[in-house]
């Protein structure tokens, strides 16, 4: 039986910030909701914008990427990592699992169970990175939880690029939606999950698309309420008293980072570190 953190090194672990990271701007959509629902903590953000986008990536680079990246966090004393990326989340989890000794969230299992508590007619569609699609995490899990629920799949490599250029509400983004999402549609699903950090910030646009009807599932308050219960579970939480805080770092420097962050989520983003990835020989 493991032993909390917490009863190891009492109060110098609660005061230590959650790493999160995601292959660009994507998983500050996870940020602010582990902002919003756990104002006491700190958090440290890691976007590999240098890397990005991950979903074209193998399975083999993508655990490499995610494994340099944990380090990263971990070098910052994170006490915690969320994999605040789908793509990482499929095919790097169990490794970090396997190697990190601090607790590691990610964001599939959430959304999934997201997902199979609002669809209504039991056909859910997912839209994610190839990667993702390919790796069909979402599937599995949607099945273990509901083996009756159908699930209709569809990778989307072209809107991470899209949204990391803010072109968040462009005509340009509005057709490429539409080609990825007709055939969707027409099937009759009645919830989509958004199975990429990177998409709620497309919410608007999306939800114009599909109308009123299906439902928009995303796993960002899903991961928050996840990170709530292990921390309280490690007792590792910060104190009640404390004010947390944002930090962000980068493995490149993007001026369209900056303003899709503050406009579109209403972060204030502060003054942007940059990192170097520290490699690990594959």
């Amino acid at each position: 039986m493991s032993i909390p953190l917490a009863e190891v090194f009492p109060s110098v672990v609660n005061r230590r910030p959650i790493g999160v990271f995601d292959s660009g701007i994507g998983g500050l959509t996870v940020a602010a909701a582990l902002r919003e629902m756990l104002p006491a903590e700190d958090i440290f953000y890691i976007g590999d914008t240098a890397r990005v986008p991950y979903g074209g990536k193998s399975a083999s680079t993508i655990e490499r990427y995610s494994l340099e990246i944990s380090g990263m966090l971990l070098a910052e004393g994170a006490k915690m990592i969320v994999v605040a990326c789908n793509t990482a989340s499929a095919l790097a989890l169990p490794r970090l699992e396997e190697l990190l000794r601090v607790p590691v969230i990610g964001v599939i299992q959430p959304g999934a169970e997201a997902a199979v508590a609002a669809t209504r007619n039991g056909h859910v569609g997912v839209i994610a990175t190839r990667a993702t699609i390919q790796s069909k995490a979402y599937e599995r899990v949607i099945q273990l939880l509901s083996p009756e629920v159908r699930v209709s799949a569809q990778a989307c490599p072209l809107l991470v690029p899209l949204i990391e250029e803010g072109w968040l509400e462009d005509p340009v983004t509005e057709l490429v939606i539409g080609r990825y999402l007709d055939a969707m549609v027409a099937e009759g699903i009645d919830t989509l999950v958004l199975g990429c950090t990177h998409y709620p910030l497309l919410r608007k646009v999306l939800g114009d698309y599909v109308g009123h009807e299906i439902a928009l599932v995303d796993s960002a308050r899903n991961c928050a309420l996840k990170v709530d219960s292990v921390l309280k579970a490690e007792g590792i939480s910060a104190s009640d008293t404390h004010v947390g805080s944002l930090r962000i770092a980068l493995t490149d420097p993007s001026s369209a980072f900056l303003r899709v962050a503050e406009e579109a989520l209403g972060i204030h983003v502060g003054e942007v570190q940059l990192r170097a990835v520290q490699m690990i020989n594959p």
